[in-house]
């Protein structure tokens, strides 16, 4: 049996509930190879994907991200669609279009295989056909036909498994045992589907996490693996045993309530094939429960208000109120295609970028006029450029009401359609923290110094200001002092030379907007607002308190 060791490796929801556990394993029991970054991002981004993969030479992909619930899936089940199979499309084209991925696990479910007979005693093997009984088991089913396809057609080395149902601390409270576990704390009724004789197992989350270590290392491509119990339970029993710990009487404590549309009677797995590997459950029932009520107990506002994840039906995906019952009165819009590493990017990606900043600026927008939220939409104050009425260095900067008189570049185009909008136009915003460009052409601009303009950002919405705002402090900075205070307060060491705008003209695609953008009327409203050259100064102060421990440590 060879052994196979990664070196990179991407786990998508590693902060979600089973795979932050195997992520944590990975790291505990390979504390000289384990090195973790998190990147929230969206794996149905192509362009997100395939850069995560050259960036940080990934070779190994562990594949958990998926939408997992099934009464979810019933009321929104498109959402399950986009998620499980145009998601997991991306990764696999991603694989195919970099061509280094050595290993690509995809985490399936057992819920695939539909319903066991009540009376089998053999489970569903490997081979066992697939037959999904529910939107969600469909949408994984239609997954794992992409990967297959994906390794038979491209060759890429992909492996997958079916596992039975997870459960122990840090699990979102939809799922049974902790919602049943935070209802019982709240001494409230424990609802049960149905008349709570469906049967399904239940291994320890720490149990998993070895498991996938196992098939990391051992597994075999082209292969998949069952990860399960033959140590089965009735949703009835998990309710009594739950009750139990808490002192509570089942008789009184447990509410049968409306089964949902289609609920599988059995899932039962055969596992023989992941034991020839090595693993083994290893924590029973009643140490694996006391572990997670433990947990639980101690945790008890981990989530904040789950109370919309505590209904015997719920729709999370579909409720007013959202995910957790939370009822949101503002809406901060801060998406948008920049292109990466710059602008030109949008150039050869219009479809993209118009899909953005466009539709999906507008789309957001007319469902929270929908709702009646208010939209605080970051949008862009590269729309303008220095003119006879704007001359640079007049302090004559353009107004809000004024039209765009740049659309040179296609970003700013895209931008300038959306620019009538309620929004708030922030221009080159600017932190000192981060590497900037080693040349450029030097020409003053007005800038949004995050530090100081986010918070006034959240000040705006709670003031429910609308309309068209310059999201700028006031005055303008040429490049050459942002990267002077870069060098003195960051890196001593950073070079930069200037060109010109002929000279930068020859290496880039398309123009750049540089102008003067008058920061009157945010002033007015906020008169703490610092000029561009203070509240520079300002940020400077604070980085170096920042890095004075950082050097004594150094030091």
């Amino acid at each position: 049996m060879t052994t196979y060791t990664p070196e990179n490796i991407l786990i998508t929801e590693a902060a979600g509930f089973f795979a932050s556990h195997v992520a944590n394993r990975l790291i505990r029991n390979y504390p000289v190879l384990s090195k973790f970054k998190f990147v929230k991002g969206d794996i149905g981004s192509p362009d997100l994907v395939n850069y995560l993969l050259v960036a940080e030479s990934i070779d190994t992909i562990m594949h958990f991200a998926d939408q997992a619930h099934v009464d979810n899936s019933f009321g929104n089940s498109f959402e399950f669609t986009k998620n499980n199979i145009y998601g997991t499309h991306v990764l696999l084209e991603a694989c195919k279009v970099t061509g280094q991925i050595r290993r690509f696990i995809h985490v399936s479910t057992d819920e695939v295989y539909g319903e066991t007979d009540e009376d089998a005693v053999v489970g569903n093997h490997e081979a066992s056909q697939l037959l999904p009984t529910n939107p969600y088991s469909a949408t994984k089913a239609g997954a794992e036909v992409l990967v297959m396809a994906y390794g038979r057609s491209y060759g890429l080395p992909v492996i997958t498994t079916r596992g039975n149902n997870v459960y122990g601390p840090n699990q979102f409270p939809e799922k049974l045992i902790p919602k049943f576990i935070l209802l019982a704390m709240r001494g409230e009724t424990l609802p049960i589907h149905g008349d709570g004789s469906n049967v399904r197992s239940y291994l320890y989350c720490e149990d998993v996490a070895q498991a996938f270590e196992v098939i990391l290392h051992k597994g075999e491509v082209g292969h998949v693996y069952n990860i399960g119990t033959k140590k089965e339970r009735r949703v009835i029993d998990v309710a009594k045993d739950i009750c139990i710990l808490f002192s509570m009487d089942p008789q009184t404590s447990i509410k049968l309530v409306d089964n949902r549309p289609f609920n599988d009677q059995r899932y039962f797995l055969d596992d023989q094939k992941l034991k020839v590997l090595g693993w083994s459950e290893r924590t029973v029932w009643e140490e694996g429960l006391k572990k997670t009520i433990e947990w639980y107990t101690k945790n008890a506002n981990w989530w904040g208000n789950v109370s919309g994840a505590l209904l015997p039906h719920p729709r999370m995906l579909m409720m007013p109120g959202g995910p957790a019952g939370l009822e949101p009165t503002h809406v901060f819009n801060a998406a948008g295609v920049t292109g990466r590493p710059n602008v030109d990017w949008c150039e050869s990606h219009k479809t993209q970028t118009i899909r953005t900043n466009v539709a999906g600026t507008l789309n957001l927008a007319d469902v929270c006029t929908q709702h009646r939220l208010l939209m605080m939409n970051f949008a862009t104050g590269c729309i303008f450029e220095y003119n006879a009425a704007h001359p640079q260095g007049s302090g004559i900067g353009f107004k809000e009401e004024e039209n765009p008189n740049f659309i040179a570049s296609f970003y700013s185009k895209t931008k300038a359609m959306t620019s009538n909008a309620d929004l708030i136009r922030p221009k080159q915003p600017t932190q000192l923290r981060h590497q900037l460009y080693s040349k450029l052409v030097n020409i003053p601009n007005s800038m949004t110094i995050l530090d100081e303009l986010l918070p006034i950002s959240i000040e705006m919405a709670k003031r429910n200001l609308r309309g068209v705002w310059n999201f700028t402090n006031p005055g303008v900075v040429s490049h050459n002092e942002i990267l002077e205070m870069y060098k003195t307060y960051i890196n001593p060491k950073f070079e930069w030379v200037n060109f010109t705008l002929e000279e930068q003209a020859k290496v880039i695609v398309a123009p750049r907007s540089n102008n003067e953008m008058d920061a009157s009327k945010l002033k007015k409203e906020f008169p703490e607002l610092l000029p561009i050259e203070e509240s520079l100064i300002s940020m400077s102060s604070n980085l170096t308190r920042e890095l004075e421990p950082i050097s004594q440590f150094s030091s």
